[in-house]
């Protein structure tokens, strides 16, 4: 006989909250509890090991709309596309996410060794970013 687990018992286990239990089943990414005959929701262990698996995703950069997607490809058995094809689309959007991280930091690097000081008066003689140029209305000229 299969075991079944309340909302809180489930929820602790997986080291998620109720109300994460319940958005993930609107979601559709676990099945709808059985109900006691109290009327509390029950799971079965399982949802412990895919709701660590879900969390596990997001943790690897993966949206729930992916991981849907994914546990839905799985569940039909046939996966197209499979997840080494998402696992690989995702190193390069993390890989894009890195380059534009690494942009941003050089440039802040800048603003923090010119020593500026305001986002609308700037007085730093080589200002590496052109606030002024920012504000100015379109059309306008310096």
């Amino acid at each position: 006989m299969t075991t079944m687990l309340r909302s809180g018992q489930i929820a602790e286990r997986a080291g998620v909250n109720i109300e994460t239990l319940r958005y993930y089943e609107r979601r559709g990414l676990i099945a709808a509890p059985s109900r006691s005959l109290g009327g509390h929701r029950t799971y079965s262990e399982d949802t412990v090991a895919l709701l660590r698996v879900i969390k596990s995703a997001q943790r690897l950069g993966f949206t729930l709309e992916e991981v849907a997607e994914l546990l839905d490809t799985g569940r039909r058995g046939h996966p197209t596309p499979d997840l080494r094809v998402r696992a690989l689309e995702k190193v390069d959007e993390i890989e894009q996410k890195l380059a534009d991280l690494t942009a941003i930091r050089a440039s802040l690097q800048q603003v923090v060794d010119a020593r500026c000081a305001s986002l609308t008066g700037c007085t730093c003689a080589d200002c590496p970013i052109p606030y002024a140029d920012i504000a100015r209305p379109e059309g306008a000229n310096a």
